[in-house]
């Protein structure tokens, strides 16, 4: 317990320092008790917290609204909030950004899934919302459960039906209002 404590003071301290000298890379690292933890960014940040406030809405096939959300609706509501214009499908979203390493994903980075069946395609898509030595915390909307969080690192149903991720650039790129 004492260990415990002493561990969140260091990362809660630790964070909010690193958190206010993060510039414009996508996170910040920072070592605390020989543990990796990453930081988002303000605007990742700001795009996961409105993810979080979307949890329990339920899944609507084709759904691109909070009355109900299919996997890429919820990601390009959640993208357009922020003035972000995203192609409308799991599949299409696989093809935008950077393709990264599982051992170098962050918050913010997509993650795609194959579909359902014995399908090898993209059929499903999620967003990273942390990363510690233990998990990878993905949100999506699930056709059973609707808006959900699950750690990929512990889902054998996840891990089995992994494709890829992908990083969208935050700064300038794809941007709706951008002249």
């Amino acid at each position: 317990m004492r260990y415990s404590l002493v561990f969140f003071l260091a990362v809660f301290f630790s964070s909010t320092i690193a958190y206010s000298q993060v510039k414009q890379d996508s996170t910040s690292q920072l070592v605390s008790d020989s543990s990796l933890v990453r930081v988002p960014n303000e605007k990742v940040a700001s795009i996961i917290a409105l993810a979080k406030t979307l949890l329990g809405t339920p899944y609507h096939w084709g759904g691109t609204t909070p009355t109900g959300f299919d996997c890429s609706g919820f990601i390009n509501y959640i993208f357009g909030s922020f003035g972000f214009s995203l192609v409308r499908t799991s599949y299409s979203l696989a093809e935008l950004g950077e393709t990264v390493l599982l051992s170098e994903v962050q918050p913010g980075d997509l993650i795609f899934f194959r579909g359902t069946g014995n399908s090898n395609s993209v059929g499903h898509v999620g967003m990273v919302i942390e990363v510690t030595p233990e998990a990878i915390n993905f949100i999506h909307s699930s056709t059973s459960r609707g808006v959900v969080i699950n750690n990929f690192k512990t889902s054998k149903y996840y891990i089995s039906r992994y494709v890829k991720t992908k990083r969208l650039d935050y700064g300038i790129a794809n941007q709706k209002n951008k002249k």
